[in-house]
C-alpha cells in the first residue's frame, strides 16, 4: 500500500501520551498510533 505523508502538529502532552502507548507495546510506533486514531475517526463518522 502506498502512503502519502501528512504533517500534523500535536501538543507535547499528546505526543507524550502516544509515546506511553508505544512504550507499553500497544503500538509499534507513533505513526501507527496516529493511523489507528484516524481509522477510528473515519469509521465512526461513516456509520
Amino acid at each position: 500500500m502506498v502512503m502519502d505523508t501528512v504533517q500534523i502538529r500535536l501538543t507535547e502532552r499528546q505526543i507524550k501520551s502516544i509515546d506511553v502507548l508505544v512504550k507499553k507495546g500497544v503500538y509499534p510506533n507513533r505513526s501507527e498510533a496516529v493511523r489507528d486514531a484516524v481509522r477510528k475517526l473515519v469509521n465512526d463518522n461513516n456509520e
